[in-house]
């Protein structure tokens, strides 16, 4: 069995692909351009992959392959209508991430809101030792219990961040596909108006795609934190940017962006050194315990694929 893995930077360094290399003669780029996609795939009977597109000409290209093994969760960079029609099966990994992503949502949320990075610049520049006075409290910061938080998605994810969060004695919020009696449950307006905190966990689609736009930042509540781990384009960037630029905002953390890296033109640019705002590499998913089982699934869906088993299938 001939493995190909396409972007091998993307899970980084320090996990040990032998999982894979175990299973067959392995091949590893850690990149691969869309030029160089057709020769890399010509000879291979599976493609490990995370962010290159597998479009319709790649699959005419790949003459051998049989698995698209996916090293994430989110699969919309495969045409799945061209895997269909050459045969090929496709898998993704579910919640793997699940606990990393939950993490970094709580990290953001209680760092804007405390004002951290504030009061440790305020003792790593030396001030708390020369000013001579024991303690500072500005800029104000309030605590999270009896705040309400909200909660748009709730998957694995969505869930998690809920039990955090009324564990830290919010009231919580949810917005979902399938409403629930057991939750909180609310329309996206509804949710908009009275929460305090936002944090977005649902996935992209034709219905979720800037789903928070101008017009529902204008009801939110001044000073809402708003968190997106999700995907960049749920949200309007340049209606989100100006809200922060405007007050409307008192806080936005962001993992995920509609063009990933952002560049210099994109409405974050500008924003990225505020005070107010945590920008982090969309590197939420990534902890090293999450991305050992991302690799240890799709090493387990290859075997299964091979064994005649279907698992974590999505053609």
């Amino acid at each position: 069995m001939k493995i190909v893995i396409l972007d091998a930077a993307t899970i980084g360094d320090d996990i040990s692909l032998a999982p894979l290399a175990a299973l067959g003669e392995l091949t590893v780029y850690q990149s691969t351009k869309p030029e160089e996609l057709a020769a890399r795939l010509a000879d291979c009977d599976v493609v490990v992959q995370n962010k290159v597109r597998i479009d319709r000409t790649a699959f005419a290209a790949a003459k051998h392959l049989k698995v698209v093994a996916e090293l994430a969760t989110g699969y919309d960079n495969i045409d799945l209508e061209a895997a269909r029609e050459h045969g090929v099966a496709v898998c993704n990994v579910p919640g793997y991430s699940t606990p990393s992503v939950v993490q970094l949502t709580m990290a953001m949320v209680l760092s804007l809101a405390t004002h951290l990075p504030a009061y440790r610049e305020h003792v790593a520049s030396g001030r708390y030792s020369a000013e001579g006075v024991a303690n500072k409290l500005t800029p104000v910061y309030h605590e999270l219990a009896g705040k309400t938080w909200g909660v748009v998605g709730y998957g694995d994810i969505g869930r998690g961040v809920g039990e955090v969060a009324k564990a830290l004695g919010c009231r919580l919020l949810v917005c979902r596909k399938t409403p629930s009696a057991e939750e909180y449950c609310v329309d996206i307006d509804t949710l908009c108006r009275e929460a305090d905190i936002i944090s977005i966990h649902t996935p992209l689609s034709d219905s979720t795609r800037g789903l928070i736009n101008r017009e529902r930042l204008a009801i939110m509540k001044k000073d809402v934190l708003l968190i997106n781990v999700a995907r960049g384009a749920v949200t309007d960037e340049a209606a989100v940017a100006e809200a922060l630029q405007s007050g409307r905002l008192g806080g936005l953390g962001v993992d995920v962006y509609s063009t990933e890296p952002f560049s210099t033109d994109h409405p974050f640019y500008a924003i990225k050194d505020d005070p107010r705002v945590c920008f982090t590499p969309h590197m939420a998913w990534g902890s090293f315990e999450a991305r050992t089982r991302c690799l240890a699934t799709v090493a387990d869906n290859i075997r299964a694929f091979f064994a005649g088993e279907r698992q974590n299938r999505v053609d």
